[in-house]
């Protein structure tokens, strides 16, 4: 009996991976299982560069647009949903293909995540108001002193991380460092991992003209509708951090597009980084249609 496989396509943003999945998705008679981490939410369709309608329409996608903007999720959550969803196209195929480059997303997928408990609304909400009122440097001497292993390691600038881990310590009378055992979990099926890559003159300036085109297409329209949410997380994120420091008078607007190319590149650079330290991936062009096809047939 053959065995079932997942097929996953990953890479830095812009760099091609939407053509190549439909492509596949065709190819194979499967839908796609998005791994994006921000177009899983509602309302951010052009900064997140997400599936347009008729991309949609051609293939089935999971995953897009389906969680409102104040909706808590997180990577543990993603792995439960997708692990049960493949339980379910595994009977219609034996090919299932997740794309995005989200990549502590695909790693919960792949590799599973340690089963750190979900935070109640009571502890998520006083934690919230702790940071309004005191501010992310006061809660980092808080973790420092509940969780000291966890503090050496955790970015001290991304309050989500720094509070979540207290929200554990607060909630379970342990460290979050407790919860982390980083043990591979074993899954009922195989795994063909492929990324994408383009020279960097070019990836760079295909998330230039992304960047343009995102702007042209109404970012800025967009980003002014959720100007008034522009506090929840979900917004947190490059493309809207820069449209909302222009709307703050921050920034004039050539120097916040400026800026979300620059650090639009940066995250690039970064998804690349964490890609290249996984032995398991095979790396392609997006152009190479036919060999990536060839290889998951053969690997599949």
């Amino acid at each position: 009996m053959k065995a079932k496989t997942l097929i996953v396509v990953t890479g830095p943003t812009a760099v091609g991976k939407t053509e190549l999945c439909l492509h596949i998705a065709r190819h194979f008679g499967i839908p796609i299982i998005n791994a994006d981490s921000r177009q899983i939410y509602q309302d951010m369709r052009i900064g997140t560069a997400a599936p347009t309608e008729t991309q949609l329409r051609q293939v089935r996608h999971y995953f897009v647009g389906t969680l409102p903007l104040d909706g808590y999720y997180s990577a543990s959550m993603y792995e439960e949903q997708v692990t049960a969803l493949l339980d379910t196209l595994f009977l219609q195929s034996d090919y299932a293909l997740m794309a995005g480059g989200s990549m502590m997303y695909i790693d919960a997928v792949c590799n599973g995540i340690d089963d750190i408990p979900t935070i109640d609304d009571e502890t998520r909400a006083t934690m919230k108001r702790r940071l309004a009122e005191e501010g992310l440097e006061r809660l980092c001497d808080e973790l420092k002193v509940l969780d000291p292993e966890h503090y050496a390691i955790v970015d001290r600038n991304n309050p989500r991380r720094v509070v979540h881990a207290l929200e554990i310590c607060h909630m379970t009378g342990r460290t979050y460092t407790s919860f982390r055992t980083n043990r591979r979990k074993q899954r009922p099926f195989d795994i063909v991992k492929i990324a994408l890559n383009r020279p960097r003159e070019e990836l760079y300036e295909r998330i230039n003209r992304r960047v343009d085109q995102m702007m042209a297409d109404g970012l800025l329209d967009e980003a002014r509708s959720l100007y008034d949410r522009r506090h929840l997380n979900a917004l947190n994120t490059v493309g809207y951090k820069e449209m909302f420091a222009y709307l703050d008078g921050t920034w004039p607007l050539n120097e916040a597009v400026e800026r979300l190319k620059g650090n639009t590149r940066r995250y690039a650079r970064k998804q690349l980084t964490w890609f290249k330290k996984d032995p398991d991936i095979a790396w392609f062009s997006p152009d190479d249609k036919e060999q990536i096809i060839k290889h998951i047939e053969q690997h599949g």
